[in-house]
């Protein structure tokens, strides 16, 4: 099978355009032609009058070789890549002991499947509850003002990518093609087949939900089990040696094969993993407010003449302004057709997210607008105290909390108000979707003073990319805080702790990935390096 790269068509071509379009480009007849699928497709709107869809074919032909000689100048005709997942180990036919995954994020579940389709039939454990359950705990909060800490956003079946876009974009490096095994078990899972090929695709928050229980039904089918509500209190560490797992009821499950994927928020975890010994690190992260526009205004902006066309879909963005201060200002989770949820996992502390539906149809695009933190921000010296990340975000989710009524309402302000630097009263144009609601004030108290700086001056910026983003009615929710892990926990080129052996960190709040896909391929990535090892070929 060879491979087309950048065959470029109009927006508007017709259904059977492509295989004429193919054989011209390869110069070939028709009846040359066997067969040929879409393995990617993407779209330039540089020139939104008129936006081409750009696609990358697999194909076959009646003679491979004559073909390849014919086009051997040509750098967008070759040989098609060997995509296919190849395990790397197989399980003994008498396990020892089983390994052992902390965490069913994106990063748990594919690292606890992967290791049930090599054999190896792990012991999954999960803090929170199964999807539905938790899907009841999560509402809770954003109806009726009861958060529960151990079943929200953030912890729970899925993790926090369950109430998210299902975003399914990365630009890690990948040269193992780990993604393409990523997107083959969301579809197996549920996920429209779309997925496999357009450039940015997404699931949605529904359609992650049944695809979670499905992966579930998938993992225990093969052998291996899933615990909710069974929440790890502690490692047992011998000589640096990981030897089991201490459970919060007084159960200790024996293992040499630790998977820890336990996300960004799991908060009283990386200081039980610290007060230990197991080496962390502080990190960067990021910190800021929700925007909403309408989002028929970012579809015009973007697409002009072709805002609402269906291959299109939904519009999004991506801007990033270096002010003047030495900070970056960007935005992050861009969320078409959605809303700013409640993600907060601590009682007293407001957090914002953004999340969508397959169908990106809610009438506001929501986007985080943040600004680099360094652990040079941090309270002390994050030196000697790693976890000094952890408390910059408490101080101002517990900001956030107060300035919002401490009632887990969100504080919010007008564009138009944030940057004249004065309190909102009152809404405009654009009703914010935060549930449970919105208290109207000034969020300078929300955040640093250097990053309101930064995005005072980086909301006119962004006007000049996207005309009308700095729209006075436009809403900025606060506070977004969970950009990334405020922690490293740091492993060595066989995937375990530099300092704890056995220990695999795994995943975003490792401060390994930072997303659905990412966190995902990383947990393939890990859950090789245990099945290796329990095979003993590492």
């Amino acid at each position: 099978m060879l491979r087309l790269t950048e065959l470029k068509l109009p927006l508007d071509h017709a259904k059977d355009a492509l295989r004429p379009a193919l054989c011209q480009r390869l110069g070939i007849a028709d009846g040359e032609l066997i067969d040929f699928t879409i393995f990617k497709r993407s779209y330039d709107a540089r020139k939104k009058s008129a936006i081409t869809l750009i696609y990358t074919l697999d194909f076959i032909v009646r003679d491979e070789p004559a073909l390849l000689k014919k086009l051997a100048d040509d750098r967008n005709v070759g040989p098609r890549p060997n995509t296919d997942y190849q395990y790397v180990a197989q399980a003994p036919a008498e396990l020892q002991s089983h390994p052992v995954v902390i965490g069913t994020g994106p990063c748990g579940l594919l690292a606890g499947l992967i290791l049930a389709q090599m054999g190896f039939r792990p012991i999954i454990l999960e803090r929170g509850k199964a999807v539905r359950e938790r899907t009841k705990d999560t509402w809770g909060l954003w109806r009726n003002n009861k958060l529960n800490p151990e079943s929200n956003v953030q912890f729970g079946e899925g993790g926090a990518g369950t109430f998210s876009d299902g975003k399914l974009y990365s630009q890690i490096k990948d040269p193992q093609h780990h993604g393409r095994k990523v997107l083959e078990e969301f579809v197996k899972a549920g996920a429209p087949d779309e997925i496999m090929y357009v450039s940015k695709p997404h699931i949605g928050t529904f359609r992650l939900v049944k695809m979670v229980e499905n992966m579930r039904a998938t993992i225990t089918d093969l052998g291996g089990e899933i615990r909710f509500g069974s929440k790890v209190e502690r490692l047992v560490i011998e000589d640096h040696q990981v030897r089991g797992v201490v459970m919060a009821d007084g159960e200790t499950i024996a293992t040499e094969h630790v998977v820890l994927a336990i996300g960004h928020s799991a908060r009283d975890t990386f200081q039980a993993l610290y007060d230990q010994g197991v080496y962390i690190e502080a990190k960067p992260f990021s910190i800021g407010f929700r925007v909403e526009h309408p989002q028929a205004l970012i579809d015009h902006a973007r697409f002009g003449p072709n805002a609402g066309n269906e291959i299109l879909g939904a519009a999004d963005y991506k801007l990033v302004h270096h002010c003047a201060n030495g900070r970056a200002a960007y935005s992050f989770c861009m969320c078409p057709g959605g809303q700013v949820v409640a993600a907060t996992s601590e009682e007293g502390r407001v957090v914002t997210n953004g999340m969508s539906q397959y169908s990106r149809a809610e009438r506001n695009a929501n986007a985080a607008l943040v600004v680099e933190v360094k652990p040079e921000d941090f309270p002390g010296d994050y030196r000697t105290n790693p976890l000094a990340g952890i408390e910059y975000q408490r101080q101002w989710e517990s900001a956030a909390f107060i300035a919002g009524g401490s009632t887990y309402a969100a504080p919010a302000q007008r564009i138009g108000d944030f940057l004249a630097g004065r309190p909102s009263t009152a809404l405009g144009e654009v009703d914010p979707s935060y549930q449970p609601g919105v208290h109207m004030t000034d969020l300078a108290s929300c955040a640093p003073a250097y990053v309101i700086d930064a995005l005072r001056e980086a909301i006119p910026a962004f006007d000049k990319q996207i005309r009308g983003f700095a729209m006075a009615d436009a809403i900025l929710t606060g506070v977004e805080t969970r950009t990334s892990s405020p922690i490293r926990i740091k492993r060595g080129t066989d995937y375990q702790s530099i300092n704890t052996r056995g220990l695999y960190p795994a995943g975003e709040g490792a401060g390994y990935a930072g997303g659905i896909l990412s966190a995902g391929v990383d947990g393939i990535k890990v859950a090789e390096a245990v099945a290796l090892s329990m095979a003993g070929t590492d």
